[in-house]
Parts: C-alpha cells; sequence; structure tokens
C-alpha cells in the first residue's frame, strides 16, 4: 500500500521504528511552511536552527534509501500550510494511506485531526517514540489529587524507570538535592570554553530572506553554533558529560555577566528537535556519573536529570491535561503591555540588559535568567501572560509551546493560579545579586528599597505584593511576605507603590 508518512520539524528521530526498514512503497514528506514560521514571530536563529536540522535529516534519510519529498521554504511548489501540502502530495504521488507521527502541539494535533476528517483515504497516528510518558500519563498518576506536585511525579519515574534508585531508595539517600545546587559562580572553578560548531548557514539564511518570512534577533552567518544533526548533538552531549557535568549542579542557578552558558549543556534544542532523546541523555549522564564517581557528585547529576525525567515530562504531561483552555489563563489578571526593551534590550537595569540582550543575540538564556530575570520583572510589572508568552516562544531556539507555555504562563508568571507553581516566582534585587554580579555594574542600587537610585525590582516586588494580595490569603508559602508586608508603614509603603507606577507606566526609562 502506497503510504505517505508526514515528519514535522520537531520530529527529527533517526531511531523511530518507521525508519528501521527501507520500503519503497513509504514517502516521507518534509517541509518548511509559511504556517510555521508564522504563527508566532520567530528568533532568526531559530528557523536556521529547525530548518537546517530538518535539511540534515532528510539528506540522512535519503542516504539510507528513503523515499523523501522535501519542500524547501522558497520552493515554488510549497503550498505553506499543512492541509494543502497533503492534499497536494496525496494527489500527485497516487497515496493510499495517510501517516503521521503525533504532534506536540495542541495547534497541529486538532489541524491533523481535522485533516484526516477531511482527506478521502485511511488515516493513522503514531507515538513519536521520544519520551519516557505517554500524552496521558501525567493526567493518570494525579487522577482524584487536588495539586499536582511535580516531586510527586518526579520520584515515581525515578521508581518506574529505576533511574539513581538502590533497593527502592534514592541514591545519595535523598531524592532531591536542590539545596546543593545555588551556588554563585565567581571565577572559580574554570569555565571550559563551549563548544561551538561554527557552521556556514548564509545560503539557508538567504533564502528564508527571500521568502520574506518576518523574524528577528542576531546571527552570525558564518558561524552557526548550534547542532543540526545526531552527530552534533552527540558530541555536546559527550562534552558536557566529560567538561561540565561535575560542576553543573552546583551552579546552575548562578548568573555572571562574563559567563553566558556556565556549565549549562545547551542541550535543550537537540531534545526538542527530538535529535536526542531524553533516555540517551539521562543514560549517558548516569554512565559517565559511575564511571568517574571520584569527580563528580550525586548533586550534580541528579540536579541535571531532575530537569529532564522531572520538569521535561512533567510540563509536557500538564500541557496535554490542561489544554487548550491554559492558553487562556490570566488569574492575576494582567494586562500591561510588554516593553519595548524586550526588543532591543535598551535597559538601564544591567540583569535584564544582559539577560535580553543575550536573548536576542543567541536564542538562548539559562532557567534562571528565563525565570528570575525577566519572567520575575514581566510578572512584578504585571505583563500579559499572552505577550510574555509570545515572546518567549519566539525568542528560544528550543522553545515549542508544550514546553514553553507552561513554563512561561504557569510557572514564571503564575497565570495559571498555582497549577504548576505552588506560589509565584517573585523576589527583589536580594535574589538576582545573591546569584550573581549583575547588580556591581548596575546604574541602580540594589540595597535601596526606594527613591531614583533604587532598584526597580525593590518597589516592583512590594507593589506586587500589595496589589494581589488577596489573590494569595491563603497561600501558606506567602504568609511569610504578606506579614512582612503588612508591617510596613503606610509612609513606606506609599513611596514603594509611587515608584513602581514609574516604572510601570514607562518601563523604557529605566
Amino acid at each position: 500500500m502506497k503510504t505517505l508518512r508526514l515528519i514535522l520539524g520537531d520530529q527529527l528521530n533517526l531511531s523511530h521504528s518507521w525508519l528501521h526498514q527501507v520500503d519503497d512503497d513509504h514517502i516521507y514528506l518534509m517541509a518548511e511552511m509559511r504556517q510555521e514560521t508564522d504563527y508566532v514571530k520567530h528568533h532568526i536563529q531559530k528557523v536556521v536552527g529547525f530548518f537546517c536540522s530538518m535539511r540534515n535529516f532528510a539528506n540522512t534519510l535519503k542516504d539510507e534509501g528513503h523515499n523523501v519529498i522535501y519542500l524547501k521554504i522558497g520552493d515554488p511548489n510549497n503550498p505553506q500550510k499543512l492541509l494543502d501540502l497533503i492534499d497536494q502530495t496525496i494527489s500527485e504521488h497516487n497515496i493510499e494511506k495517510f501517516e503521521y507521527q503525533l504532534p506536540d502541539e495542541y495547534r497541529l494535533d486538532q489541524q491533523l485531526q481535522e485533516i484526516c476528517e477531511s482527506i478521502s483515504i485511511a488515516s493513522e497516528g503514531f507515538d513519536t517514540e521520544h519520551f519516557y510518558t505517554s500524552r496521558n500519563e501525567l493526567e493518570n498518576h494525579f487522577k482524584g489529587k487536588k495539586q499536582l506536585l511535580m516531586e510527586s511525579f518526579y520520584r515515581m519515574m525515578r521508581k518506574k524507570h529505576n533511574i539513581l534508585m538502590v533497593n527502592e531508595q534514592p541514591e545519595g539517600g535523598k531524592w532531591n538535592f536542590d539545596q546543593s545546587n545555588r551556588k554563585k559562580w565567581n571565577g572559580s572553578p574554570e569555565i571550559p570554553e563551549e563548544l561551538s560548531f561554527n557552521t556556514d548557514v548564509t545560503e539557508l539564511l538567504d533564502e528564508i530572506k527571500s521568502a520574506k518570512v518576518n523574524t528577528f534577533g542576531n546571527i552570525d552567518a558564518k558561524n552557526f553554533p548550534w547542532p543540526t544533526s545526531y552527530q552534533e548533538c552527540k558530541k555536546l552531549l559527550d562534552f558536557f558529560c566529560s567538561k561540565l557535568l561535575p560542576y553543573f549542579g552546583d551552579y546552575q542557578d548562578a548568573l555572571h555577566t562574563q559567563e553566558k552558558y556556565l556549565f549549562h549543556s545547551r542541550l535543550s534544542f537537540a531534545m526538542n528537535s527530538k535529535m536526542l532523546s531524553p533516555k540517551e541523555v539521562i543514560d549517558t549522564v548516569i554512565e559517565q556519573y559511575y564511571q568517574h564517581k571520584d569527580d563528580i557528585h550525586i548533586s550534580q547529576v541528579e540536579g541535571f536529570i531532575r530537569q529532564i525525567l522531572g520538569w521535561r515530562e512533567y510540563m509536557r504531561g500538564v500541557y496535554w491535561k490542561e489544554m487548550p483552555g491554559y492558553a487562556e489563563l490570566n488569574n492575576l489578571e494582567n494586562h500591561n503591555p510588554l516593553p519595548d526593551f524586550f526588543w532591543t534590550g535598551k535597559t538601564k537595569m544591567n540583569c535584564l540588559h544582559k539577560a535580553i540582550t543575550q536573548s536576542l543575540d543567541d536564542a538562548y538564556a539559562h532557567h534562571i535568567q528565563r525565570l528570575m530575570v525577566i519572567g520575575n520583572y514581566a510578572l512584578l510589572t504585571q505583563v500579559d501572560p499572552n505577550e510574555v508568552d509570545a515572546w518567549y516562544l519566539g525568542v528560544y531556539i528550543d522553545a515549542i509551546e508544550w514546553v514553553e507555555i507552561t513554563n512561561t504562563r504557569g510557572m514564571s508568571q503564575f497565570a495559571d493560579g498555582g497549577l504548576v507553581a505552588t506560589k509565584p516566582y517573585v523576589s527583589s534585587a536580594n535574589y538576582i545579586n545573591k546569584m550573581g554580579n549583575y547588580c556591581k555594574e548596575c546604574a541602580y542600587s540594589h540595597t535601596v528599597k526606594s527613591g531614583e537610585n533604587s532598584c526597580p525590582f525593590n518597589s516592583l516586588y512590594w507593589n506586587f505584593l500589595e496589589e494581589k494580595k488577596a489573590h494569595f490569603k491563603n497561600n501558606q508559602r506567602m504568609s511569610m511576605m504578606l506579614s512582612l508586608l503588612e508591617k510596613k508603614s503606610k509612609e513606606e509603603l506609599i513611596g514603594l507603590q509611587e515608584r513602581a507606577r514609574n516604572i510601570i507606566e514607562r518601563p523604557d526609562q529605566f
């Protein structure tokens, strides 16, 4: 039976069972579509990264003997929309059956269901064979429970997959070494120079520009740094294990003006495009740990595995449990516009300047920059979560909605009312100063609470607690901060709120 098999741009899994055998009756369809470049404004490195990886994947399939149809962004035969693409291919190649891998975005899942109903041939969906969990595993795990506690899910996953376990107990005697993962980096230990692949993407960049795809951000066309093939992704994984893993956990929350990557793996794009599987990543990390136990403490390894086996799988489960309604949640009723400096990095607040400029230059920021600098500011200034979502989804090379929206609208912006996070992740300047050196080079003083010289985070923090206190009155994790708020004098609170209002009304002047 002549079968058309669709492979989307984030389904670049060379180990998928579809590909175990070469069959002339199977045609693999891949396309660079305006539908996907235009539904949100993307960073140019994100578009280049996915297109380059897709082309490498398709070429590998062709080299292995598979029958591949690949339409580039500027191909005159490219209809640029998924329905038209499938209809056209079915007609031109006399296809008898349509097959696809289950997409990881609700938008595409709905679209493919509608396409399957509209076409006149048989259709079937298959698992991507990537994640540890099925779409509904988290929902089943929490059935009948009021809270979706990640720690509960994470422990279940550790037990189920026998990861860092000894006789049903966690290796090292603790499930979670988070308290050990909060060190400030002050120049030692030395950070190895990052592994960069320096691919020349000039030709691809010209094609994207010729197609008039609307993007933002910066790119060095001669030296594209991201991995765009399985071989390169594996090199990055091996580099992380041999060079960075021994210190990853200690400094995973650190911030530094001169070190944008620190000891982070930069593997999220490799995994979210499915060039690398989470199982291969975790297995490789654990193998490295067991071979070098004298040099690698379990806290380094557990901190890394928790992000993948815990948060990554957890966030995907929340996404499929709560969509499509999750995308509309705005529990704190925030409606302010995103400041212009999110698109330029031009602000006197050094932490935001560094984190946003890095995001625009590299399509990358690590989780504390995203959560406790950029996200913290957006929440404290009460920006509409729709605008925050769109920016995060567009700016980062690893951002796909299933992982972006749960982290942004949920953990970062608390727009889901506490479904993901048990309290809002907000802080004054104290936390930012504690974790890095951004404050040392800033125009504002992190120790001054109000007035023109004060760090905006300080007044914004207390203003946020005052304005939103009704939302948190029954939240036990907020009780201490609300108690401190109540102890502030009326005069002090008025000064803090006046400063905060000026910042919120004129954010691009600060």
